[in-house]
């Protein structure tokens, strides 16, 4: 006889007989009525009353017809045993109870040791798995506990999710009638392939393993994969928090025979699993393939597996780790009204365009690794998280206005009170014990062309303008926007001419301005609008003039900051500066330049000089100027490496349609985000996806794969070459930001050192 579970309601069926309430068993023993309920981890649960004579085996099939599949054994001993599926909140199967004697055991696993042996012996067997035992050090055939999982895994980034706990896991055997499964110590065995040589005594090349393991689905004899716990995930279903996401490498198109083979074996061996594990198709490769086999999927997870899409991992998160580390100050939720300083913890409804020094973030709006909040976090510092809801959180709400301190690790954050003695104690901590100096040199007093410019004369016209006049000498031609350098001579030249040095010495010296932040703000608004209102020598002014006349006619042109405070080994300073466009009808270039200039003297920018001790009066902005380019297609940010996997080479790329920039994006928009990565040392990629831009209809991509891998192709380029200019190490990379223009091509805006 059959139970009929759906979700937390069951029927009896047998022949067209309906009842409630028990159960009975179908074996050769006795009846015994079974009672059915819904345990505490949310999964369906038989209770026996068992006979010491006894072995009992819970069955799951997806209809009345077939045989079904053990999910669950226990030995009888005379009190009410409590079988339960290993598949939580499952939608729809069918559940049997069979009793058998114990005289005449089945051998479930088919591995020579009959079932009542190796319950009998559960620290070193297992019924549902033949595989030999191995030292817990090594690593264990099945996971009886939390306390073991959480020994055998380690934390780890994946795109997508950061610090997350993972479990390596191998399957032998494949293509027998009994796979054997191990899951590996990741403390001790980072690749599958030395667990099978060190562990199991594999004796076969790395590359016959490879062959028998990946990249085939009519000859694998062996399968490699991970399990990730997600444990801020939220079932948009209902269920417990959290899940356990069952994975594989990005380019192994594994197909759903293989991937329902190693779940069966997974959830079998995973008892104290409390939440629901999952597929994920983590790359487009598996993702292609998902999608082919979706009627086998969808059939599947009535009454079998469980699958999560990336869109919906992601997208049901509530909180996610940006950046880890401690940080002070008084806790707050912005705004726009209050001037923010580096001692400030600060929650945001959404993301801002620009950031100044904090003590602490938290968006309520999900991040990427490339957004400017991320970025000014990473090199300051500073504590960052994405925490849904946070301006609600009764913690939270309860320490508004007061000093707290706040850490973010990859499991959650911590927020308590602190005093002020621990909030200057700290601030002082950070910061440089001396003044700071940065380069600048005057000795170049020439507006240049971006093909007399390049790489060295970064000191001179900033690394903005030098980085892009040098790939210009390496990309192809016309990917990287022409134009023209204007050096930091000029910026010094119009201070000097106006006095403008020594007017903000005599704002800076009023104590009210280091003590106030408003007024400091105040006063700082009124230098800009002096400097936007001051003159430019004859000389300059014809120069700006001269340039502007090369231009064609009703051209627009981009004038970008350059200063010798950002785009650094160690320093981004991203977002700290302001770039404009110059329109015909504005009148002289020279009123557009000033406004570049004056954006050096921000809050934003003030409050970060001052917290790293830099000296104001020796920054300089140089201005990168080209023309402007409107309508395009897609923009977005890269890194030229793998930021979640340092042994695994790749590009982590952010792209958004249109021009809703990624680094500021509009409010609760949702860029696409994804790694791409030579595929198996072959000359083509492979892509994994995390997120889908919500800019574009459903099931359509910002980049096309022609478009993705051509900037793949360019990122390889500039990772090559500038590693070589700033003689990186192995764990070098550069940020890139690009374009798709109206026309369709692709443009290389700007490159700078990626600040870890």
């Amino acid at each position: 006889m059959w139970v009929n579970f759906q979700r937390g309601c069951f029927r009896l069926t047998l022949a067209g007989f309906l009842a409630l309430g028990v159960l009975r068993t179908s074996a050769a023993l006795p009846e015994t009525p079974v009672e059915c309920r819904v345990d505490d981890r949310h999964r369906f649960q038989a209770c026996i009353p068992s006979q010491p004579g006894s072995y009992y085996q819970l069955l799951r099939s997806p209809d009345l017809v077939s045989p079904g599949v053990v999910v669950a054994m226990a030995l009888g001993d005379g009190s009410t045993l409590h079988l339960s599926d290993s598949i939580p909140t499952l939608q729809r199967a069918f559940f049997r109870v069979r009793t058998l004697p114990r005289s005449q055991p089945m051998d479930w696993d088919l591995d020579g040791v009959d079932d009542v042996q190796e319950l009998l012996n559960p620290a070193s067997l297992n019924p549902f798995n033949p595989a030999r035992q191995v030292n817990i050090l090594d690593g264990a055939t099945h996971i009886p506990d939390r306390a073991t999982f959480e020994a055998l895994s380690h934390r780890d980034n994946f795109p997508g999710a950061f610090g997350v706990r993972e479990v390596k896991f191998l399957i032998l055997g494949l293509d027998t009638r009994k796979p054997e499964i191990y899951f590996l110590n990741n403390n001790k065995f980072i690749y599958h392939y030395y667990f099978a040589t060190d562990v199991l005594g594999y004796s076969q090349s790395l590359s016959t393993f490879n062959r028998d393991t990946y990249w085939t689905n009519t000859a694998r004899k062996n399968l490699a994969g991970s399990l990730i716990e997600h444990e801020s995930y939220v079932p948009p279903d209902g269920g417990p928090p959290g899940v356990l996401t069952m994975e594989f490498w990005p380019s192994d198109p594994v197909t759903y025979a293989y991937v329902q083979t190693a779940y069966n074996l997974v959830s079998k061996s995973l008892p104290f699993l409390e939440t629901r594990l999952a597929y994920h198709a983590a790359s487009e490769t598996q993702r292609t393939i998902f999608k082919q086999e979706k009627a086998l999927y969808a059939a599947a997870q009535t009454h079998q597996m469980h699958v999560v899409r990336s869109e919906d991992l992601f997208g049901q998160t509530t909180y996610t780790m940006m950046n880890p580390g401690v940080g002070f100050g008084r806790l707050m939720i912005f705004d726009g009204s209050t001037p923010l300083t580096p001692r400030d913890v600060v929650v945001f409804h959404s993301l801002p365009n620009a950031i100044p020094h904090l003590g602490g973030i938290l968006t309520e709006v999900p991040q990427t690794p490339l957004s400017h909040v991320n970025l000014a976090a990473k090199q300051n510092n500073t504590p960052n998280a994405y925490i849904k809801d946070a301006g609600g959180n009764a913690l939270i709400q309860s320490l508004l206005g007061k000093y707290v301190r706040y850490e973010t690790l990859p499991e959650g954050y911590n927020l308590r009170e602190a005093t002020q003695a621990e909030v200057d104690e700290f601030i002082n901590s950070q910061r440089p014990p001396n003044t700071q100096y940065p380069v600048r040199n005057l000795s170049y007093q020439t507006i240049l062309p971006l093909a007399n410019l390049s790489f060295g004369l970064a000191s001179a016209y900033g690394s903005k303008t030098a980085n892009v006049a040098q790939m210009r000498k390496f990309l192809p031609v016309g990917m990287v926007p022409d134009g023209w350098g204007v050096p930091f001579y000029f910026y010094d030249e119009f201070m000097k001419f106006n006095n403008l040095y020594t007017t903000a010495q005599s704002m800076m010296a009023q104590p009210q301005f280091i003590s106030d932040p408003v007024f400091r703000g105040q006063q700082l608004k009124l230098f800009r609008d002096l400097l936007k209102r001051s003159p430019a020598p004859d000389k300059m002014f014809t120069a700006f003039e001269t340039l502007q006349n090369s231009f064609p006619a009703g051209q627009a042109m981009r004038c970008r900051s350059s200063t010798n405070h950002e785009d650094l080994v160690g320093f981004s300073g991203a977002g700290l500066y302001d770039s404009y466009t110059h329109y015909p009808d504005e009148g002289p270039l020279f009123i557009t330049i000033r406004q570049v200039w004056a954006s050096l003297w921000t809050e934003r920018a003030w409050e970060e000089r001052d917290f790293y001790r830099v000296d104001h009066s020796s920054i300089a902005m140089g201005v990168l100027i080209h023309p402007n380019s409107e309508g395009e297609r897609a923009n977005g940010v890269g890194v030229t490496k793998n930021p979640f996997d340092p042994a695994w080479s790749g590009y982590y790329i952010n792209a958004q349609a249109g021009e809703n920039l990624v680094t500021n994006p509009l409010p609760n928009s949702i860029p696409e985000e994804f790694l791409i990565a030579p595929y198996a040392g072959a000359t083509k990629y492979e892509v994994q996806y995390v997120t889908f831009s919500n800019q574009v209809p459903e099931g359509q991509l910002v980049l096309t794969r022609a478009q993705a891998e051509l900037l793949a192709d360019q990122m390889s380029l500039i990772q090559y070459y500038f590693k070589s200019y700033y003689k990186g190490g192995a764990d070098f990379g550069m940020e890139i930001e690009w374009k798709i223009l109206s026309n369709g091509a692709l443009q290389i805006k700007q490159a700078r050192p990626w600040v870890e």
